[in-house]
């Protein structure tokens, strides 16, 4: 059985797009200058705005950038569960044992000017690959147990429209979170309760244009909510405005809408929301972010589901390679349909960091301890040895610490 619908026809253009620009980049670096080779680099489209064209510099040669990483980590958990699980998460959801958390390795270019065609592609593997991107209400799609091992796959085009009109389709980041996938990207090594329940990654096409270094906006279309998810085969849609009103603050408005039930009536279509605004100045980073979603649920009674959660993490560089994050955050699944339990979630996290960037290469390595208290009539954490067989108690707090080792390389 293959990838129906939209999967098979979005990873068919991936593939014969991705296959056509390597055999298209051995022309590329033939006809490219040694010095440009080192010097020349491209912005980051997924991070930046795009910047308007300087018309007395010409534009940077187009550029492959090979990277890769290796993520371990121990959870020690003071409940000691016999199924060493942290209960209801999809990333770092072992705890009492020494895992590797993700591996991964990725070749991308970035679309330009110069170069109109980008590409990115990850291959991944771990524990962390195991979980995320499925749904705890709603069936898999078809060959998930491979999907799950692409971290990106897509193809962009720059088009010559205005100041810019980036055209993307595949697996891409998510529009959604202020938390990325990969723990090497984020200021803490465990993620908050509203990253493990909202998309980190896409799949489906994006389109984005920037009307000034401040204001940009971007469209999408996509399978679904959780990528590795097949509920029905309509499409979700959703939007983002990224509003830089100063120097140091960005603001981000995402929305999504569309089924996430078998029955794709629109009184049934599930509408989330994710607000952030982060403040950044030297050597401080704080931010905040806030998310709801609700759907009217296909049941008797047919009730509305609710999903809020919010976060304030806070991030301090103390000096050199050190620095320090704290994050308090609460999460509300007030009927389930996120984390498959009923509960509500107060966590509280401290994480102490020591980055090494040697050369192309960077080490990073954490200390983190963090608390959660989860309530609710499905609410808590594993506990203890086995009350009965398959079955371990549940205790409404957990405590953690956490030892985490990153190494990576990235070519640029």
């Amino acid at each position: 059985m293959g990838v129906p619908g939209l999967e098979r026809s979005l990873f068919s253009v991936v593939f014969v797009a991705f296959w056509w620009m390597l055999l298209h980049s051995a022309i590329v670096f033939a006809d490219e200058p040694a010095s440009s080779k080192v010097s020349s680099a491209a912005p980051d489209a997924t991070t930046s705005f795009q910047q308007e064209s300087d018309a007395a510099s010409p534009p940077p040669a187009p550029k492959w950038q090979y990277s890769g990483f290796v993520d371990a980590g121990y959870l020690l958990d003071f409940n000691h569960p016999a199924n060493h699980l942290f209960r209801d998460r999809s990333t770092t959801f072992k705890v009492d044992e020494l895992d590797l958390n993700m591996a991964q390795a990725g070749v991308r270019k970035l679309a330009s000017a110069n170069s109109r065609w980008g590409m990115e592609l990850a291959i991944q593997a771990g524990k962390d690959s195991e979980n995320f991107g499925f749904s705890p209400t709603a069936p898999s799609v078809c060959g998930s147990d491979w999907l799950r091992h692409f971290g990106l796959a897509d193809v962009s085009y720059l088009a010559p429209v205005g100041k810019g009109l980036t055209l993307q389709a595949g697996l891409f980041n998510s529009f959604i979170g202020y938390d990325a996938l990969y723990a090497k990207d984020n200021f803490t090594y465990t993620r908050p309760w509203g990253g493990d329940y909202t998309p980190y990654l896409m799949f489906g096409l994006n389109v984005s244009y920037a009307f000034s270094k401040k204001i940009a906006v971007t469209t999408f279309v996509i399978n679904d909510y959780d990528h590795l998810a097949h509920p029905n085969r309509v499409p979700s849609v959703g939007g983002q405005l990224a509003y830089l009103p100063t120097d140091h603050v960005t603001f981000k408005e995402t929305l999504l809408y569309g089924p996430h039930q078998s029955n794709t009536a629109l009184e049934f279509w599930r509408f989330f929301s994710d607000t952030t605004t982060e403040w950044k100045r030297d050597r401080l980073t704080m931010a905040f972010e806030y998310q709801i979603g609700t759907e009217k649920v296909e049941a008797p009674g047919n009730s509305r589901a609710l999903w809020m959660s919010a976060q304030l993490p806070l991030h301090r560089i103390v000096h050199g390679p050190w620095s320090v994050t704290v994050r308090p955050e609460v999460a509300w699944d007030r009927d389930g349909r996120w984390t498959g339990s009923v509960q509500l979630i107060k966590a509280a996290t401290g994480t102490l960091e020591y980055k090494l960037a040697y050369r192309k290469t960077t080490t990073i390595t954490r200390l983190e301890y963090r608390i959660d208290d989860s309530r609710g009539k499905d609410g808590g954490f594993f506990r203890g040895a086995e009350v009965s067989p398959g079955v371990i108690a549940l205790t409404p707090t957990q405590h953690l610490l956490i030892f985490g080792l990153i190494f990576g390389f990235d070519s640029q």
